[in-house]
């Protein structure tokens, strides 16, 4: 049953209702990899459940490449990002379970309120910085930090969706998939 909380979309039709033992209740987004559910463990504990497409998970060398992603973003400091709680890496359905974490995306935040000043700039600079050196430390280069991609916790900014993200010793020196440097179109400072 569907209640809304968190989840900006209700599940729709052919979405899974359950993957292993978590409970799927709606959809808090979709990217180019996967879609992401809003879900509860059997205990009740939130949780974000990422769902890799069909045409990834087919692809061996994806896999391969995806359980190296998910054991290195189970070593980044849980302070940091939405830690792993859970995935399922050999079955049809690839997926990644993460603690889910409660507050507005930093792109959502800065449309509603305005530009970031003062401390509480100091204060997402920091934390974004302090995440960043914690999944680089896990062996990790996240390759797609955006806006959408820094969730405002009550607790500091946590730097999640690790979709593109490079292991370390996998790199082969490109930047990104289209080869573009920068920053994508339409994004800017949090500052103004």
């Amino acid at each position: 049953m569907f209640n809304g909380e968190g989840a900006s979309d209700r599940l729709k039709p052919g979405d899974p209702e359950r993957l292993g033992s978590y409970r799927l209740l709606g959809r808090l987004g979709r990217g180019g990899m996967g879609t992401v559910y809003f879900g509860e463990d059997p205990s009740g504990r939130k949780v974000a459940v990422k769902v890799i497409n069909p045409e990834y998970a087919e692809d061996e060398t994806f896999r391969a490449r995806f359980e190296r992603e998910v054991a290195a973003a189970r070593r980044v400091r849980r302070f940091c990002t939405a830690p792993v709680i859970d995935a399922d890496l050999s079955g049809e359905t690839l997926y990644v379970v993460t603690e889910y974490v409660a507050g507005p995306d930093l792109h959502a935040a800065v449309r509603s309120w305005g530009p970031m000043q003062g401390s509480n700039l100091e204060s997402l600079g920091v934390g974004v910085a302090a995440a960043l050196t914690a999944i680089h430390d896990a062996g990790l280069v996240h390759r797609d930090l955006k806006p959408a991609n820094v969730l405002l916790s009550p607790v500091g900014p946590r730097v999640i969706d690790f979709g593109i993200a490079r292991t370390l010793d996998t790199l082969d020196g490109t930047t990104t998939r289209t080869g573009q440097l920068g920053r994508p179109a339409g994004r800017g400072s949090p500052c103004g």
